[in-house]
């Protein structure tokens, strides 16, 4: 009998490893390639390493970048790659500063907002919201020429076909100039700034095809598409060196001083014009490889092509697709499913392209800037929860340095308010240096987001080394918080705000106080530090636990969960129901608590849906409404938020999330897609049976392999 037991025991391990194989990686993934046939400004397709990326036209570089500013732009960004402009007038941070007692009780805390007058406070509040500005590193492109001298058009191209193998993360683009055919191949060096590149055209032998560098100026704007060329005398830039094979470019600015190597088969560099190089390929050969790489200081490197490009690409994202979770829809009659599989890939690739450094990334990554380039940290959660669920934890653990650099700045934030702990930034560089915001300042709900991504990475393998090295941030955090929430005597209990702009940011700091969102994340993530203290051997902290037990009701009216307790119209004022319906939140990307009732939730979602001006929303409202469905038992609902027709729920040809014309892509949007689709498939603490999310009448064929469960 005893045998018998080993046997099966080996029979069921053998079993289970052949079903954790079952899905075909490459088929799913490579069945979502994108091909382009046409010069789409929103199709646009980047390669990268997550820390870099470079964003190409139809030609396979960046050929055409004014063309496509006002689309998917033709960015190069990396982590490492700020500017400032000059600091002329001597302005102080302390002018962006304004007095707020909310709740009467003498704190006067200081919070940067954007002051209109005096008119010198005013400047300084733009100055300090314009830098640190994130750098567009430069444009790389083909300069094309017709057989009549003229440089030619986008329009002048035909036979358009492009590829780009999500699989190797390397991009085939060909077409015709005047009948000669023109094939180039791109990708990304994973471990390097770097792209390597290679073109096979008769252009070449006709000294008719060349490759430019050309480096625009930061535009100081809320965007900056890499097209602006003005300002031509307030940087500079020049050749190093350069030979037959090489050639290396110092550009400088205010305060950003960093170069291009370039290596390429025999040619010659040349300086074209203001800040434009050109490299003009021998006449010998109708192909031609070459590599560039974007570097803040002059290190030597050896002499690399796109063979080299092209062998870490493929290898480094074959790595990455065989790693963490995957999902295969293949089969399912519902309509739904390849759309889905196609923005989970799509999002897969854009988020290890796009978000992979050791920050949390700008909101549309390293494609082209939105506010500047800085970080919003209120948006971690959702550029990084994913990364746990799907098994891939290493690459949130890397976006968590942010929170150790920026830790003082972060403190000192807490002080001048007059808070214990750490407030975290919303808005940010890389340094963890604030900017001013009239919204930004008075936002809480980034607070709890530490505490949940680390409880995560502590959840994977409930490692204590994970315990030991957040333990200083996650108590920090919850220092703040408890400190954060106002003591009613009246009612006996904590309130959050007055003073507070909820995660729904169209209720004004002065009136409101406990928003429904905030008060659940509130509620468990204190929760989730006490669990902390303990696993360590800690004793509980007391104030917390005062405030765990006494914190605020979530506010109800009419059996229905109101926006925020100081809302009493809620759901009858058109304003309040514009923006993040983050009321929802307070179960799906809360979990469930004590707190909550679930046919008070189920409620409110009804009315939401029914009544939510819709058009109003962001990328990330439809994946958090699909949660609060699918914790409620309703998975056709969530199915049915996630395919919402609306227009800043369109996931375009490349996979970006888009949502008008000034915010073209949206990460959060797709890094939502990834993280609700890990929960639906594999459930949260206390779901049950396969596929929770999902509904069970055969419409759904599904084959999952490697999700995390979410808290």
């Amino acid at each position: 009998m005893k045998k018998l037991v080993i046997y099966l025991s080996f029979f069921c391990i053998g079993f289970s490893t052949l079903n954790a194989q079952k899905i075909d990686r490459k088929k799913v993934v490579q069945r979502h390639n994108i091909v382009n046939v046409k010069a789409d400004t929103l199709s646009s397709l980047t390669v990268g390493n997550g820390k870099f990326a470079y964003t190409v036209d139809i030609t396979g570089m960046q050929s055409f970048p004014e063309y496509y500013k006002n689309g998917v732009s033709l960015g190069t960004q990396s982590e490492w790659g700020w500017n400032s402009f000059p600091n002329t007038e001597n302005y102080k941070f302390e002018e962006t500063l304004k007095p707020y007692d909310f709740n009467n009780d003498g704190r006067k805390a200081l919070y940067s907002v954007q002051i209109k007058e005096p008119e010198r406070n005013k400047k300084a509040v733009e100055y300090f919201r314009v830098n640190q500005h994130r750098l567009q590193l430069g444009n790389v492109g083909i300069e094309l020429y017709k057989k009549d001298g003229q440089k030619a058009k986008i329009s002048d191209l035909q036979n358009i076909s492009q590829t780009i193998d999500l699989w190797t993360g390397i991009i085939t683009s060909e077409f015709t100039l005047e009948g000669t055919p023109v094939k180039v191949w791109t990708a990304s060096f994973q471990n390097s700034d770097k792209i390597g590149v290679k073109v096979e055209s008769d252009l070449i032998t006709q000294k008719r095809l060349k490759v430019f560098t050309h480096y625009p100026y930061p535009s100081g704007q809320f965007l900056d598409e890499a097209t602006f060329y003005g300002n031509e005398d307030k940087h500079s830039t020049k050749i190093i060196s350069s030979n037959a094979t090489q050639g290396l470019i110092e550009h400088k600015l205010q305060t950003a001083d960093y170069f291009t190597q370039l290596y390429f088969t025999e040619g010659k560099l040349s300086e074209a014009g203001k800040h434009h190089f050109v490299y003009e390929p021998s006449a010998k050969s109708k192909t031609i490889e070459l590599s560039v790489e974007f570097s803040a200081k002059n290190a030597k490197t050896s002499k690399s092509l796109f063979a080299d490009a092209e062998k870490e690409s493929t290898s480094g994202w074959k790595n990455f697709w065989e790693s963490g979770a995957a999902v295969d829809f293949e089969g399912s009659t519902d309509k739904r499913a390849n759309e889905l599989e196609r923005r989970v890939v799509l999002s897969e690739y854009l988020t290890k392209v796009q978000c992979g450094g050791s920050n949390p990334p700008q909101e549309t990554g390293l494609t082209f800037n939105s506010w500047y380039g800085k970080p919003h940290t209120e948006m971690h959660w959702w550029h990084g929860v994913h990364y746990a669920l799907w098994g891939r934890p290493e690459i949130l653990e890397k976006q968590l340095d942010y929170y150790f650099r920026s830790f003082e700045k972060a403190k000192k934030l807490a002080e001048r308010q007059g808070y214990k702990g750490v407030r975290w930034i919303k808005m940010s560089d890389n340094d963890g240096n604030e900017s001013p915001s009239s919204v930004a300042a008075f936002l809480i709900w980034e607070q709890p987001h530490l505490i949940y991504m680390t409880e995560l990475l502590y959840r994977n393998n409930k490692d204590k080394k994970v315990l030991e090295k957040y333990k200083d941030l996650v108590f920090a955090t919850a220092e703040f918080m408890a400190d954060f929430a106002t003591y009613d005597k009246e009612k006996n209990h904590y309130n959050l705000g007055k003073g507070v702009i909820p995660a729904q940011e169209v209720f004004p700091a002065k009136d409101t106080y406990n928003p429904t969102y905030e008060v659940a994340y509130w509620d468990w993530a204190l929760k989730v530090a006490q669990q902390w203290k303990e696993r360590l051997g800690e004793k509980r902290d007391k104030k917390w636990d005062d405030v765990i037990s006494k914190l605020a009701p979530l506010p109800v009216q009419d059996n229905v969960y109101l926006s925020t307790e100081s809302a009493k119209d809620s759901f009858t004022f058109p304003k309040w129901m514009t923006d993040h319906p983050s009321v929802l939140g307070a179960l799906g990307m809360v979990p469930e608590s004590s707190k909550l009732d679930k046919k008070i939730m189920k409620n409110t979602l009804d009315i939401v849906w029914e009544r939510w001006n819709w058009e109003h929303t962001w990328g990330w409202d439809f994946p958090m409404t699909a949660m609060t469905a699918a914790r409620l038992g309703l998975p056709n609902k969530a199915l049915d938020a996630l395919f919402m027709n609306i227009q800043t729920n369109t996931y375009l040809k490349n996979g970006h999330n888009y949502q008008d014309g000034r915010l073209r892509i949206y990460l959060p949007g797709n890094g939502g897609v990834l993280t609700t689709v890990a929960m639906m498939l594999e459930g949260w603490d206390n779901s049950t049976g396969e596929f929770p999310g999902f509904p069970k009448d055969g419409s759904w064929k599904i084959k999952a392999e490697g999700f995390k469960k979410m808290p």
